[in-house]
């Protein structure tokens, strides 16, 4: 009987089957005798290195889980060839390597754990003959779970198709729970279903004019709370009208242009043009240094050509030398281009930078090369010198997250570029000092800053904000709520969020009642 009703079981010596308070434990071992092929190189395996237990997790039987209790045998491989010296037999259909559970239970696991049609998968491999349709007129079917007394509501809307459709959602804030969905972005069907709900005390909204209007007539006792969340985005978006108004600002003024490079040619010794000339300039100054310590240490000028890899003549001329400099003179090799050097510079500073079309210049006034490779070398250290590209101005997306971001949380170089603009335009200045003081006014709660804050506003030149304080005044009582009670619509934030989630897990295929029902019992 057990082995009809677990036909997996049937590779394996079932010995004991206990029933206990919580579980069935089928205690079994497989089979002596049985050749297992190595699963690396297929050589079939006869002896036995040694045995252990496996328990494994397996479909219910009843209303009790049940265990497997298997014992197998790890085999020796025998192949000279293989590189694996033992392995563990697996049972077909029952185990695999690593494997925690039976093949059966891993098919439900998966079928459950799959999005979309889930419950119709893991019926069928229940053996429940029951349809998708069917399941879907079970959801509807439910009942919707009691309402509490409600006494503070919150309102938002959600997309059933974005830009197209929209519906809104209704949570109970006092136990975040949603206790309704609505057709519609509307205010009618939200007043009849406040007119069938007297007890509401308080409802908060974001800043849509008709939610407002919808609270005002289906709960004209209820106090309204204009979200500081979407009284802080609102303020966001007139900065950035606001920023983009001042875009002039972003960028930096051109710098004073740089002193052209001397006409004059350096002292050669003390500042060399070239790359080569440097080095040869370094060496010997190096090298002068080295000779004068060991002279100083009493060695012989013979002694120091052999330790510096110095000639015997050199050694002595780096000795008795009083001045490097002079050594550095003789370091820098003349050139046919040395007559060039200041017509060089002089085209330089006009602007001209290519190397072959100077080149082409000196050669019709009789410099005698015949490549440009001397020009280019000559140029070398002044393109290196040469001042870089000022960086991109700041886009206004950039600076109103500078100004409404947290003082504290602004990289050095934001706050540098920053610190300047505001320096260059004191009306972005004024508009930073207010962002904060609002800022502040919804962190402390401190609604009762918000006449003094508008008048403040009022006398500075910022149109843009000037507009975001009229909409403040016409929605004083709420956002004056909004700005000194804790009450939020964060909450309805985080179950709009979940309306999506399970939305999509629906692929558009149910209606508002079936979404409804998602929500409301899930």
């Amino acid at each position: 009987m057990l082995q009809q009703l677990l036909p997996y079981l049937a590779a394996v010596l079932v010995e004991q089957v206990r029933v206990e308070e919580e579980k069935v434990l089928i205690v079994a071992r497989t089979r002596d005798g049985t050749i297992v092929p190595c699963p690396d190189c297929g050589t079939p395996a006869r002896r036995v290195h040694s045995r252990y237990r496996r328990r494994l997790a397996d479909v219910s039987l009843g209303d009790r889980p049940v265990v497997i209790d298997l014992r197998v045998r790890r085999m020796f491989c025998d192949s000279a060839r293989c590189a694996r010296r033992t392995f563990v037999e697996q049972v077909a259909g029952l185990t695999v390597r690593y494997g925690r559970r039976t093949a059966a239970l891993v098919e439900i696991v998966q079928a459950i754990a799959l999005a979309g049609r889930a419950g119709a998968r893991l019926a069928a491999v229940l053996h429940v003959p029951i349809s998708r349709a069917t399941l879907l007129n079970v959801v509807r079917a439910l009942p919707d779970p009691p309402q509490p007394a409600l006494h503070v509501l919150g309102v938002d809307d959600f997309a059933t198709r974005r830009g197209r459709r929209y519906g809104t959602v209704l949570v109970d804030l006092d136990s975040h729970r949603v206790v309704d969905l609505l057709p519609g972005g509307e205010k009618a069907p939200l007043v009849a279903w406040l007119a069938d709900h007297p007890g509401i005390e308080m409802v908060c909204r974001d800043r849509a004019g008709a939610y407002a209007e919808a609270a005002s007539a289906g709960a004209p006792q209820a106090r309204q709370v204009a979200d500081a969340w979407h009284l802080w985005d609102n303020l966001a978006h007139t900065v950035q009208r606001t920023v983009i108004t001042h875009r002039s600002c972003l960028t930096p003024p051109p710098p004073e242009q740089a002193e052209s490079v001397s006409a004059k040619t350096p002292d050669p010794a003390l500042n060399p043009d070239t790359g080569a000339e440097k080095w040869l300039v370094t060496r010997t100054r190096e090298r002068y240094q080295a000779v004068q310590d060991l002279l100083a240490q009493r060695w012989t000028i013979s002694a120091i050509g052999r330790e510096l890899g110095l000639a015997r003549h050199t050694a002595r001329r780096y000795a008795r030398c009083e001045n490097p400099e002079a050594l550095a003179d003789r370091a820098i090799r003349t050139t046919w281009l040395d007559a060039w050097r200041p017509y060089l510079i002089s085209r330089w500073n006009q602007g001209c930078t290519n190397a072959s079309a100077l080149f082409r210049e000196i050669q019709a006034q009789g410099y005698p090369g015949r490549t440009p490779q001397a020009v280019r070398r000559f140029l070398r250290p002044l393109r290196d010198t040469a001042k870089a590209a000022p960086a991109p101005p700041p886009k206004p997306q950039d600076l109103t997250g500078w100004i409404t971001c947290h003082p504290g949380r602004l990289r050095a170089e934001e706050e540098r570029q920053l610190d300047e603009i505001l320096f260059r335009c004191p009306e972005l200045a004024a508009l930073r000092t207010h962002v904060h003081t609002f800022a502040r006014m919804i962190c402390d709660r401190a609604g009762t800053d918000l006449p003094a804050w508008i008048c403040a506003v009022r006398a500075d030149d910022l149109p843009q904000l000037h507009v975001f304080a009229d909409g403040l005044e016409r929605d004083w009582d709420a956002v004056l709520v909004g700005l000194t009670l804790p009450w939020s619509s964060g909450p309805v934030e985080g179950h709009v969020n979940r309306i999506k989630m399970l939305k999509r897990q629906m692929y558009g295929r149910a209606s508002l009642p079936l979404l409804r029902k998602r929500v409301l019992l899930a």
